[in-house]
Order: structure tokens, then C-alpha cells, then sequence
């Protein structure tokens, strides 16, 4: 049986009945839990919370939705004006996570999560339209097999599953590292080519401290169990960093390991990040004061930041210390009326004299609004 397929029916074992080695110990708001049938609590898998970092209006996309549990919390926290989609391969899981849907809806006060089929490293396929079409045209030949990926490639093209730019946040709870090694590059992609410019990511998910050999990986029961597929330390950050990701980070941190296998520990941690918006770079006047407690800080995009200094910064860049991840970390300064905007070059490292910041609004990035 392929890897693949090892995870299909291990997480088909998984909605039939609890399976207590594919979890770790996480806990989630009770008040959110409240509303949640057992029966989702008890099959739902995961190592952390990424609806944490869910917010009033969002777009959810949850990877490897399974049971919907993430899906109906995220559902509680988006209201009446975002949604939630779930994604899942799994026939099994999709229908455990539909099979309350009217009752979430009500309990809620609205049916905001809607739960398709797809693989998360492909997600413009729709796997339930592909199954559809094998019903009437089943592959006997390679000229059959030539039709289905024709299909295929039309579907994607004119009716994608997930469309581009068309979320605002990625969640995931330990699914990653269920992706085969040679597709984890298009997953990150995929991720990518489905957030709107200024989306987030919350990724939860097991990663190994050393990178685990090739012997460990063709372990099936280690694979499906959320181990020997999971990401090395620092290539974790790296393939988000890769694909086009800023403010690339690791919020959440298990102190002690989920499990130790030949001597490699395997922990949960929780990545955010945000895919830059892809706007003209414009110099307005704008300022930035990095606050400490470092001397100096890097941003992914080459700037520097020296502690107590008056950098400048273009427009787009000011919203994103100020307003994105890093807001807290900086003081904001606005330019004065009247300031003309022109295009941004100046090097990394280029401060602002006080005299060309004199008279704008300055905002201290600890949530008490202006400092004069």
C-alpha cells in the first residue's frame, strides 16, 4: 500500500473509532468546544489550535479538515460575514464533518462552513467532480487514462476547487507532515496561490529537531502517524520563507516532545506568517522606530532596524510593521500634511531626519492610540 493510502485508511480507521496515537494532548476555548457534538470532539486529530488566530470577517481554508472541528470553531469566531471551508481527501472524515452541518448551522445561527474534497498539495482539483466523471468514463486504457488527466487539467483551469487569491487565513492542526516529501513544495505553493495579498497562515503541526532519515520515512505506521513525514526545525520556516511568505514565525512551542524516535524528538509548534500584498513601493515620509530590546532587527524583505532610530520606510512596509505581525514591536510615524509621495529607493538603513517627521501622528504600537 502507498503512503497515501496508508493515511486514507488509518484516518478512515480515525472516524470510526478514536485513535489516541494520532492526537496530542491540546487545549481548546470550552466555550467554543460547548457547541461542538461529542462525537466530532472525540475523532478529531490534531496538535494545537490554529482557530486561535481566527478573526471577525475571515475566509478560512482549514487543510485536512477531518472531523470539522477547527471548521466549526473557526465558524463560531468569523460571524455573520465570513466562512469557512474544509478540505479533506478522506470519504470518511468528510462525511463524519457534513453529518452535522444542519445542526452546527442552527447552533450557530447560520450554515457559514461548507466542507469539498480535494488534496491540500493540489487544491484547484476537485476530487468529488474527478470521481463524478470516473463514474461515466472509467480508465481502462491509456487513451482513457490520457481523457481523465485532459479532465483534469480543464477542471482545474475553469473551475478550480480553491480559487486563487480567495481566503484570508490558512489553517491547519498536524497535516502537513502527512504530504509526501516530493509534493510538501507544491503544498507551500498551493497555500501561497489561495490567499488574497495580506492573508495569514496558521500552520499547527509536528517537527523534528534532526532530519529524519530515509529509513524512518518509509515506515507507513510512523508516516500516518504524524511522524517520520514531519518537517526538520529550520526547513519548516524555510519552505514558507521559499514560496514568497513574510513575517515568518513560530508562535507556539511544546516544551517537551510528543515523542522520541531513535533519539529525535518530534514536538508541536504552531508557524503564522502573512503573504505580502503586491503593491508599488512608495516613499510618503513615513517612519518607523524599532523599540528594543535587540540593537538591531532584520525583516525577510532586507531592511534594517536599528533600536530607538528613525527609519525610513516606504508606505506599504509601514502598514505591515505597524498595522501586520510586527505591530507592538514598532512606533509608527506618519509624514505631515502636504507630503508628496515619490518612489521609494532609498538603501537599507536609511534614517529620517526629525525635521522631515515634525507634525505627523505618531502611534506608539501598544494599543493606546497617538503619543505626542
Amino acid at each position: 500500500m502507498s503512503m497515501q493510502g496508508n493515511v486514507l485508511e488509518r484516518y478512515s480507521q480515525g472516524a470510526a473509532a478514536r485513535q489516541e496515537d494520532l492526537c496530542c494532548p491540546v487545549s481548546y476555548d470550552p466555550e467554543r468546544l460547548k457547541l461542538l457534538p461529542q462525537e466530532i470532539i472525540d475523532k478529531d486529530y490534531g496538535c494545537g489550535d490554529p482557530s486561535a488566530y481566527v478573526r471577525e470577517g475571515d475566509i478560512v481554508l482549514d487543510l485536512g479538515s477531518g472531523a470539522g472541528k477547527i471548521c466549526y470553531i473557526a465558524a463560531q469566531l468569523v460571524g455573520e460575514k465570513g466562512r469557512v471551508i474544509g478540505v479533506d481527501m478522506n470519504d470518511d472524515m468528510l462525511a463524519l464533518a457534513r453529518k452535522y452541518q444542519p445542526e452546527m448551522a442552527e447552533k450557530i445561527g447560520g450554515d457559514r462552513v461548507h466542507f469539498v474534497k480535494g488534496y491540500i498539495q493540489d487544491m484547484a482539483l476537485d476530487l468529488e467532480a474527478v470521481d463524478r466523471w470516473l463514474a461515466e468514463h472509467p480508465v481502462r486504457t491509456s487513451r482513457d487514462l490520457a481523457a481523465l488527466k485532459a479532465y483534469e487539467a480543464e477542471q482545474k483551469r475553469k473551475r478550480p476547487l480553491i480559487a486563487d487569491e480567495s481566503v484570508t487565513l490558512v489553517v491547519s492542526n498536524c497535516v502537513l507532515n502527512l504530504v509526501d516529501a516530493a509534493e510538501k513544495g507544491a503544498l507551500i505553493r498551493e497555500i501561497f496561490r489561495v490567499l488574497k495579498p495580506g492573508g495569514r497562515v496558521a500552520i499547527s503541526d509536528i517537527v523534528a529537531d534532526e532530519e529524519v532519515p530515509e529509513r524512518l520515512r518509509r515506515d507507513p505506521e510512523l508516516w500516518s502517524g504524524c511522524i517520520s513525514g514531519a518537517y526538520q526545525e529550520q526547513a519548516f520556516l524555510r519552505a514558507f520563507l521559499d514560496a514568497g511568505f513574510m513575517g515568518v514565525a513560530i508562535d507556539k512551542w511544546d516544551e517537551k516532545p510528543w515523542k522520541v524516535v531513535e533519539g529525535i524528538e518530534f514536538r508541536a509548534v504552531t508557524l503564522t506568517a502573512t503573504k505580502p500584498e503586491e503593491t508599488e513601493c512608495l516613499d510618503c515620509g513615513h517612519a518607523v522606530i524599532y523599540k528594543g530590546p535587540f540593537s538591531e532587527v532584520h525583516d525577510d524583505d532586507g531592511h534594517v532596524y536599528y533600536r530607538g532610530e528613525r527609519m525610513a520606510v516606504c508606505e506599504h512596509t509601514y502598514r505591515f510593521l505597524t498595522e501586520g505581525p510586527f505591530a507592538g514591536q514598532f512606533i509608527g510615524i506618519e509624514p505631515p500634511d502636504g507630503t508628496k509621495p515619490g518612489k521609494f529607493c532609498a538603501p537599507a538603513g536609511t534614517r529620517r531626519p526629525p525635521a522631515m517627521t515634525k507634525g505627523g501622528a505618531q502611534h506608539s504600537g501598544d494599543g493606546d492610540g497617538c503619543c505626542c
